[in-house]
């Protein structure tokens, strides 16, 4: 129960990564919103989910990069559960597409949800935070995108680099106000964004045997990353990344 009597906002909380890490906040005591744009039959699931576990959540619909809806949503989260504690920016998108020739508006698109959505809602929580005097947690998801290229992700892994170098100028902004700002980078994990791709039995087989540990990642694998960026145990460390990978990234044969 590391994270009893908080309140924590998760976008892209509906599947994924997102899903699996709101269901670990709720495990571990904490109040959940789950944001997401998909219809709001899709999110209650999750909230019901979380409340056969006996835990509290809240679902929102959001389009994470449109300022108002992201301020409309902060407030509206604030009003339900009266603060917010933690912050994960999970929203992202990838539609792989060669290099020469991506459209500039796809670009943009992968742009305005990975990257300017996590600075929209990180601005908006952060004023809610420093005006409450919240000592909160912002933790972002980057990728293994960030340190390394895709052929076809000339604009995912730009956007997974710019969040975490975002959250690290972050971490300097918002230290003296108490407020931790973290990265966690996924590996190969198994979602939505890449299970057709992960689907040719052959590159698949790549993947693994790329990995030291001899599997590819589950979205359950990450939370514990995200527990503790978001708990007291971790009130020292603010500006850092975490690659959780499977040792994916130190292989090089």
């Amino acid at each position: 129960m590391r994270l009893e009597r908080k309140v924590a906002l998760i976008t892209g909380a509906s599947r994924g990564i997102g899903k699996a890490v709101a269901m670990g906040f709720a495990r571990e005591g904490a109040k959940v919103v789950i944001l997401s744009d998909e219809p709001q039959s899709v999110g209650m699931e999750v909230v019901a989910e979380i409340a056969s576990l006996g835990g509290q959540a809240l679902y929102l619909q959001c389009d994470v990069s449109e300022k108002e809806q992201v301020l409309m949503t902060v407030e509206k989260s604030v009003a339900y559960f009266g603060n917010i504690d933690i912050l994960v920016n999970n929203a992202g998108i990838c539609p792989f597409h060669d290099f020469l020739t991506m459209p500039i508006s796809l670009w943009e698109r992968v742009t305005d949800v990975n990257q300017k959505g996590t600075f929209l809602f990180s601005q908006a929580v952060a004023n809610h935070m420093v005006l409450k005097g919240t000592k909160g947690r912002i933790v972002s998801t980057s990728s293994i995108g960030a340190w390394v290229g895709g052929s076809t992700q000339t604009h995912y892994c730009p956007s997974k680099a710019a969040i975490e170098n975002m959250m690290k100028s972050m971490a300097v902004a918002l230290g003296p106000h108490g407020i931790t700002c973290n990265s966690v980078l996924p590996g190969a994990i198994e979602t939505d964004i890449n299970r057709e791709d992960l689907a040719d039995p052959v590159k698949r087989e790549y993947f693994i045997q790329r990995t030291p540990v001899r599997k590819l990642g589950q979205p359950e694998d990450l939370v514990a990353a995200y527990v503790f960026f978001a708990s007291d145990d971790a009130y020292f460390v603010t500006g850092s990344s975490l690659l959780v990978d499977g040792g994916m990234f130190v292989n090089l044969q």
